[in-house]
């Protein structure tokens, strides 16, 4: 008798990652691989080229290396940010390419086709050159695979080329088969040239070139204009020379002469201090290892992480979505420091060492709303080291940081963020942190009311309730300021600080000074107290300028002051009214699900006893509308994962409705079941599982945590983590 044994290998989450969503609609997410959290990257190139003008990055505000719907690719750049608003980095161009060596990369740039991307991998062949390019990445090295076909072939590394408005760099060819250098970036959203900041590399190549060389092209032009126009001028050429080179516009070539079809493998490793600590971290990271066993090792840390949430029920579709959502959370904040722990500090004047992880890339207007909430329930030793981060940022600047990128205090968009995070990271008990010493940092932004960086027009706002005019986005920045105000407040409490509870919970309710009862919306006011005239509600979005308001207009911030939801129902005249007002913002499409101030709008009909099925309905039409298995499959910038972060817990059926509060509120599960593994060191409880049972018209009709039904559709973070299943009921 023979037995046949059949095994079904069942998909892991990290299956189901497809980088390309995001990669279209200016969600400004890269192909390219990462290891989670990681300082390197890969990215396929793509926003210079002859299809397009050559000043397409500026005159379109790209801020990604990668639109899909682009199709000449002009090298794989190996430091990259994902869904962020502004260019940066995309630097260290490596490009493979076979024939005549050429420096200008208009005419050695070429189509491609049979893309491929998944976790921790991606492949693209090159048709100008009949060459296979693959790609992946350890935390601080970025390693390529080239296959060659028979005759001369080359390797570009252009360090002329990239996103990022900074100029200058130094390449040294130390041998053969190695090269090391430094290239220059920063001025994140055009902030001032004296934040310009080095990249270090190290790049060690399998096979040692049969010649190899530095180009440095003339530089005619001065600005950012240099690295994308073509200038007819001669470029020197230095062959075989192992002199460093240091300009503007330089790359080095490797080349062969292959009599069959070769693979070159380079290994790329960066560092943000010391080209001898990129060194270190290519050799302890990768050192012999081949391009499939870093490849492995990379996919299953991706698939460690994933797994900290399990899903079951849903179609493919939706474990895709779901689990490409989680991948984008996890790669910002990302690594800073080295292998040996070396960092730079802010500011740039001393090298700090860690034990953990610092880390770096905090675009706090963004994900003080969501992000960092998601970390603290399912990663909360990552977002305890993002505290830890914060505050020695705040050692190292003497502010907490507001949008921090590579030890480069931007000071980027309005609010005092960080001072939310913190809160509602310690009110969820992650406690390992000097809670004092945030404390004090937190005060400082709040209290000082000269030479404030962190709250522009704080004077106005102590002394008034509000800022007037004179400032920038006076409605907007009063109500962010509002939303830090509570959550201070709050740690005040926790902390026995009853006298700062009163203060800060009365500063953060001052809002409703600038409530004009009449229209139902908050508008600015002049320096004398009087309503800025002529006012339209409808100005401001989609990034048009308006007086009142940053990034929106006065029905995109007319709800968001989560805190004080019941504050604001009174105001508008009682449960009917404010119902009719926030169905208005969705009824005359001012909702704006692809930026912040609104996000939260879909979950705020949970405050309406008998309204609530009105949110279970929106969160799951907006999930279908905006968030799909294709390029342009989030609903605009991912925001260094805000949007995804939105995405995860909509569909998990819970959400953070109050950024600083321990508190979510509960909507339809889209999975039969959810299992969220909780770290023993911080809960008590191995998993919590989240349960849908579905019957007729998807409405809920009861919810349960262990059996014993809820009387609201709101749950603290401490009952929701120290419970086994959380199951809801639908009719």
């Amino acid at each position: 008798m023979l037995f046949f044994s059949i095994t079904i290998f069942a998909q892991k989450p990290a299956d189901y990652v497809n980088p390309f969503i995001g990669t279209s609609n200016y969600g400004a997410a890269f192909p390219g691989p990462i290891a989670p959290r990681g300082m390197a990257s890969i990215s396929p190139f793509n926003v210079a080229g002859p299809q397009n003008l050559p000043l397409e990055k500026d005159s379109r505000w790209l801020s990604n290396p990668y639109v899909n719907e682009n199709t000449f690719l002009t090298g794989f750049s190996q430091v990259n940010l994902s869904g962020v608003g502004c260019p940066e980095l995309g630097v260290l161009l490596l490009m493979p390419t076979t024939g005549a060596v050429q420096t200008n990369h208009l005419s050695y740039g070429s189509n491609y086709s049979n893309e491929v991307a998944k976790t921790a991998y991606y492949s693209v062949n090159l048709d100008k050159y009949n060459i296979k390019a693959e790609f992946t990445a350890s935390k601080r090295v970025g390693v390529s695979k080239f296959t060659f076909p028979k005759g001369q072939s080359n390797i570009l590394l252009n360090l002329g080329l990239g996103l990022t408005n900074e100029e200058g760099a130094m390449v040294k060819v130390v041998s053969a088969s190695e090269i090391e250098g430094m290239r220059s970036v920063g001025s994140f959203c055009y902030n001032s040239p004296e934040d310009a900041y080095p990249v270090y590399f190290v790049a060690k190549f399998s096979k040692p070139a049969a010649k190899f060389g530095v180009w440095k092209k003339p530089s005619k032009y001065q600005g950012v204009e240099a690295q994308w126009m073509t200038y007819n001028g001669k470029t020197r050429m230095m062959d075989n020379t192992i002199k460093t080179v240091v300009g503007d516009s330089i790359g080095t070539y490797f080349s062969y002469d292959f009599d069959k079809e070769e693979t070159v493998e380079v290994k790329i490793g960066v560092s943000y201090v010391s080209v001898a600590n990129a060194r270190e971290n290519l050799e302890k990271e990768t050192g012999n290892k081949s391009f499939e066993a870093v490849y492995k090792e990379t996919y299953d840390e991706w698939n460690e992480e994933l797994s900290k949430i399990l899903v079951e029920g849903g179609s493919k579709e939706d474990k895709t979505i779901f689990y490409t959502a989680l991948y984008h959370t996890l790669i910002h904040p990302n690594t800073l420091n080295d292998y040996n722990g070396e960092y730079p500090e802010i500011k740039r004047s001393k090298i700090g060492k860690t034990d953990g992880t610092r880390y770096t890339v905090f675009s706090l207007w963004d994900t003080y709303r969501n992000l960092h909430q998601l970390m603290s329930l399912v990663y909360p030793k990552q977002q305890s080291n993002m505290i830890k981060s914060m505050l020695e940022m705040y050692d190292e600047n003497g502010w907490l940081p507001k949008w921090e990128l590579n030890s480069t205090e931007t000071f980027t968009m309005v609010g005092d963020p960080a001072s939310i995070v913190i809160a509602d990271t310690y009110l969820k008990g992650i406690r390992d942190f000097d809670v004092q010493k945030a404390y004090k940092a937190m005060l400082k932004g709040a209290d000082q009311m000269e030479n404030n960086p962190l709250r522009p027009g704080l004077k106005d706002y102590i002394e008034k309730g509000y800022l007037t005019t004179n400032d920038r986005g006076p409605v907007s920045t009063t109500q962010e300021y509002n939303a830090s105000d509570y959550a201070i407040s709050l740690l005040a409490k926790s902390l026995g600080k009853n006298d700062d509870y009163e203060r800060f919970k009365n500063r953060s309710l001052s809002y409703r000074k600038l409530f004009d009862k009449n229209l139902k919306l908050l508008r600015p006011r002049l320096a004398d107290g009087k309503w800025y005239e002529p006012f339209d509600p409808v100005s401001g979005a989609n990034f048009q300028e308006n007086v009142g308001f940053i990034e929106g207009n006065a029905w995109q911030y007319a709800f968001m002051m989560p805190h004080d939801i019941k504050g604001l129902i009174k105001l508008m005249g009682g449960d009917k009214a404010f119902g009719n007002q926030l169905q208005k913002v969705f009824d005359i499409k001012q909702f704006d699900m692809a930026n912040e101030p609104d996000i939260a709008y879909p979950y705020l009909f949970n405050y309406l006893k008998g309204e609530e099925w009105r949110s279970q309905e929106m969160v799951k039409k907006l999930v279908a509308a905006y968030f799909q298995n294709k390029p342009n499959g989030l609903p605009g910038n991912d925001d260094t994962g805000t949007m995804s972060a939105w995405l995860v817990y909509s569909m998990m059926g819970i959400y953070p409705i109050a950024p600083g509060e321990p508190l979510y509120t509960i909507t339809t599960p889209m999975f039969d079941k959810v299992t969220i593994q909780l770290d023993a060191k911080y809960y008590k409880n191995k998993t919590i599982v989240i349960e849908r049972e579905v019957n007729s018209d998807g409405k809920i009709n009861k919810i349960q945590l262990d059996g014993k039904t809820l009387n609201s559709y709101f749950i603290s973070h401490d009952d929701f983590v120290n419970g086994k299943t959380l199951k809801v009921i639908q009719n």
